[in-house]
C-alpha cells in the first residue's frame, strides 16, 4: 500500500488473516527479514549489485567465525516474491575462496604442538537468515 511520498505501510500479519481479493488488504506482500553474514571483501560489489536490483540494505559490521575476522551483516528487507532472485543475487556475487592461515592459531595446546606450515581454510560465501517480519513500518 502507498502512502503519500511514496512510502509503504505494512500491516501486522495477525491483522492481514484471509483478505478478500477486492481488498486493500490484499494487495499487502508478505515481508522477510534476511540477516546476509558475508566476507568484509565482498561487501561493496553486493551493496552496488543490490542498489542495482534496488534492494534496499541496512550494512553492519561484525565480527565471527572461527578465524574472528571482521565481516559484514546486511539485513534486507523483501518481500516473498523477490526473495529467490535475492538468493541468486548473493550467491554470485559472494563467492567462496580459500585462504592460508598460520596453523599455530588453528591448533589448541593441548594437542600437543603446533604445526609450522600454513594451513588452508575456506572463507567467504554467505550465511543467510530469513526471518518473517510481524511488522513493518517505513516512514
Amino acid at each position: 500500500m502507498r502512502l503519500a511520498g511514496g512510502f509503504r505501510c505494512w500491516a501486522r500479519r495477525s491483522d492481514w488473516g484471509q483478505p478478500e481479493a477486492d481488498t486493500a488488504a490484499a494487495m499487502l506482500l508478505l515481508m522477510k527479514l534476511v540477516l546476509a553474514v558475508i566476507q568484509d571483501a565482498d561487501a561493496a560489489a553486493l551493496m552496488r549489485a543490490l542498489s542495482e536490483q534496488h534492494f534496499e540494505a541496512t550494512k553492519l559490521a561484525s565480527t565471527g567465525g572461527f578465524l574472528r575476522e571482521g565481516n559484514t551483516t546486511l539485513m534486507i528487507g523483501v518481500d516473498d516474491q523477490r526473495l529467490d532472485t535475492l538468493r541468486t543475487l548473493i550467491g554470485q556475487t559472494c563467492r567462496s575462496r580459500t585462504r592460508l592461515v598460520p596453523a599455530r592459531g588453528l591448533v589448541s595446546e593441548s594437542e600437543g604442538g603446533v604445526a609450522q606450515e600454513p594451513v588452508e581454510v575456506p572463507v567467504g560465501g554467505a550465511v543467510i537468515f530469513v526471518l518473517g517480519v510481524e511488522d513493518f513500518v517505513k516512514v
